[in-house]
């Protein structure tokens, strides 16, 4: 893929309009490949007004069918989580990275294939618009997807986990790393993964105290 065929989202994020004219122009956008195989782009979830914004990494099988971010298993434990940290889900501004699904066909299944660094840097203009739409107190980074969109630069979850690090955007909003909620459901182990959980609902309610 050569950067004429993944131009970027620039051309096709409206200047102006709100939210509402974002979402609406979103379903033209030609900024990668990822839109020809997607059945729909999958663009965001909760109000405008929200002081959080959890960014995730990309729409799984259940989001792009349905349309909506975060409403399969990965959105459930999500869900879970933000309720045991205290943080109310309907105030919450909810996105991704990138917007289109992206996945490998193997017969009728469609599995889940990680964005490539083209795929994030081709549609950030979405993502920069929505925090300025927004204008969050906080960004919560769900994996290292998220962060390398949020920060501009790769790094090492278990690094930078849970700290209060300085977003690229314009604003620099203050931004919280942590890990996408699709991790906890791959823990084998019981006791380990009710720790894992823990640590997540920790890393959100570090994120919470930073609404103010």
């Amino acid at each position: 893929m050569t950067d004429q065929e993944r131009p970027g989202a620039e051309r096709w994020v409206p200047s102006r309009g709100g939210m509402r004219m974002l979402r609406e122009a979103a379903h033209d956008c030609r900024g990668c490949e990822l839109w020809q195989d997607a059945t729909q782009v999958v663009f965001s979830d909760g109000p405008v007004s929200a002081r959080m914004m959890l960014v995730g990494e990309q729409p799984g099988d259940k989001e792009d069918l349905a349309g909506e971010p975060f409403v399969g298993p990965a959105g459930r434990r999500l869900d879970d989580a933000l309720d045991a940290a205290g943080v109310d889900r309907d105030g919450v501004y909810v996105t991704n990275a990138v917007k289109h699904f992206r996945f490998e066909r193997r017969g009728k299944r469609r599995i889940h294939e990680k964005p490539a660094v083209g795929h994030i840097d081709a549609c950030r203009p979405w993502l920069e618009a929505e925090i300025a739409v927004v204008r969050p107190a906080v960004i919560v980074a769900l994996g290292a997807t998220a962060a390398r969109a949020l920060l501009g630069r790769t790094v090492r979850i278990g690094e930078v986990r849970g700290t209060v690090l300085e977003s690229a955007d314009a604003r620099g909003t203050p931004l919280v790393v942590t890990v996408h909620p699709s991790s906890l459901l791959r823990v084998p182990d019981e006791a380990d993964r009710t720790a894992a959980f823990d640590a997540f609902v920790h890393d959100l309610r570090r994120a919470g105290e930073l609404v103010t």
